[in-house]
């Protein structure tokens, strides 16, 4: 393994460990066994290094949401049968991935005071959201319906991940969330 590799990976424990904001480059080193001047070369900076690990993260966890949607949801299934299954297998991905999660929330927090973080976590959402509308609207729509559903359900899962991190026994499951929104859309018609 490579040093770009070993500050990823350590970079990824720090964050999971210590948190975006409380994670030093000399923590990313010292895990690492490499010298400041690699996080230079490799990353450019800290941030970028922490970015760039967090993302490779949010990755592998929508690469293993992808499987366990393909494994164990019937797409022959009713579309709120389905929809609750989904929102399932997230609430679950929650306990399971924890630490990936608090860091997310954290960065959230910080990409409103750095520039430097805003950017990649908005591209990482666009793309976020491309994937969370073919999943949850499979048949295809038009660009402007996607980013729409994409959106929603984007905003759907940080408030979900929130509300889990906090207080998960409040927190609802796929067949709550599923009857909430037919509440909601009886009421709007």
């Amino acid at each position: 393994m490579g040093n770009r590799e070993k500050l990823l990976k350590a970079a990824r424990d720090c964050l999971y460990e210590k948190g975006y904001r409380r994670t030093t480059a000399r923590d990313l080193t010292t895990a690492a066994g490499t010298s400041l001047a690699a996080i230079g070369y490799h990353f450019g900076s800290t941030e970028a290094l922490l970015n760039a690990a967090l993302h490779e993260a949010v990755q592998e966890w929508g690469d293993r949401l992808d499987r366990a949607l393909a494994a164990g949801i019937d797409p022959g299934a009713e579309p709120a049968e389905r929809f609750a299954a989904v929102w399932s297998r997230i609430i679950e991905s929650f306990g399971a991935d924890r630490p990936l999660w608090a860091a997310q929330a954290e960065l959230l927090v910080q990409a409103q005071h750095v520039a430097e973080l805003r950017e990649p976590l908005v591209a990482s959402m666009a793309e976020g959201r491309r994937g969370l509308a073919e999943v949850f609207q499979p048949s295809g729509t038009g660009e402007r319906e996607a980013r729409l559903v994409g959106s929603l359900v984007q905003a759907l899962l940080t408030g979900l991940m929130t509300r889990w991190l906090i207080d998960p026994e409040e927190a609802l499951s796929g067949d709550e969330l599923t009857e909430a929104l037919r509440l909601l859309a009886s009421e709007l018609g």
